[in-house]
């Protein structure tokens, strides 16, 4: 293929559901977790056969990137919209900034081992030939309820079109679905044509038509950038949903390589691993099983006769949840922003 492939990681998150290590000061995509760099700068590594590589982010968190991503541009989001919005904005920027590009859309929270360049060139290519929008699939090993699925159809040439997406699960639903489809990575390839196209008629529509009328100021507004007024009044809403789903020009890429999602602290268990207990920092647990426990290092947690607890200690702050809850953390979040505490 010779067209350029353009890296760009979603960097602009909070990372709210592993909160207190997550906070509006210190984003989970510039910690480690266990590892030797942070999430950022290892997925910077993984997308370093790019021909370019933008991290796209909020402009809080901008002038961090360098530290983690010492190769890559900057690309700035107006403003915090999730993925829909931020995902547009940039194909409408990099459109406009290099030529008949390919662009991979990578998350920066993601847990990967095996080959990742393979699959993702191969995505790029389909994104090509096919003029649609690629995901990644990759093949469940559990009937897991955190994660979207996508249900293909047939499969050619290493391809498969989208049957549907099947959004995150109850347990039942999601045992039925884990011989016939395909977790979804979050990882998409497009070119920018095809996905404003796609994006034309959803609730992006507001900032595709923006985009596609060239950063022109409309009649009657003083707007020094249309472009990013338009993200700044649109409705934060994930591109899944907003595109991925309603399009009929989606297809699937099947990948083998080992993937999770650090989205949350029960996936901190999968990742970290241990006998007994996940544990990251200083910790003892006594007659505890099941349990992930988490600090900062200047804390010590001790967990006694308890299991199946998420206990995390980070700063001033300290969570305890059963890890069949860790999802409800947003709800912490969500009263400590209304409080301005977050």
């Amino acid at each position: 293929m010779d067209r350029p492939i353009v890296a760009v990681i979603l960097a602009g998150g909070t990372g709210t559901r592993l909160y207190p290590a997550s906070r509006s000061d210190r984003p989970k995509q510039f910690q480690s977790f266990g590892g030797d760099r942070s999430l950022l700068a290892r997925t910077a590594d993984r997308v370093d056969f790019a021909d370019e590589t933008v991290v796209l982010t909020r402009d809080a968190y901008a002038d961090a990137v360098p530290a983690h991503a010492p190769d890559a541009d900057v690309l700035v989001e107006p403003a915090p919209r999730d993925t829909g919005p931020a995902l547009t904005y940039a194909a409408a920027r990099l459109r406009e900034r290099v030529d008949d590009a390919v662009l991979l859309c990578v998350p920066s929270d993601h847990r990967l081992r095996g080959d990742f360049e393979s699959p993702a060139r191969r995505a790029a290519r389909v994104a090509v030939e096919t003029d649609g929008l690629v995901t990644l699939g990759v093949e469940p090993t559990r009937p897991a309820t955190e994660y979207g699925y996508v249900e293909p159809r047939r499969e050619q040439d290493g391809y498969a079109p989208v049957r549907r997406f099947r959004e995150k699960p109850d347990r039942e639903t999601a045992a039925e679905l884990v011989d016939d489809c395909y977790w979804n990575a979050g990882i998409f390839a497009w070119t920018p044509d095809a996905f404003l196209r796609e994006a034309r008629d959803s609730p992006l529509s507001t900032v595709v038509a923006a985009a596609e009328n060239g950063g022109e100021t409309a009649p009657n507004r003083r707007d020094a950038d249309p472009l990013a007024t338009a993200v700044r009044e649109t409705d934060p809403v994930s591109v899944d949903y907003a595109v991925l789903e309603r399009t009929d020009d989606a297809y699937v890429v099947p990948v083998s390589f080992e993937w999770d999602d650090l989205g949350s602290w029960d996936a901190l268990e999968r990742v970290v691993g241990g006998d007994d207990n996940a544990v990251l920092g200083d910790a003892l647990t006594i007659d505890a099983a099941d349990n992930v426990v988490a600090s900062d290092g200047d804390t010590h947690v001790s967990v006694v006769g308890a299991d199946d607890l998420v206990v995390a200690a980070y700063g001033d702050r300290v969570l305890v949840v059963p890890k069949d809850d860790a999802q409800r953390v947003r709800e912490v979040v969500k009263r400590l922003r209304d409080a301005g505490e977050f």
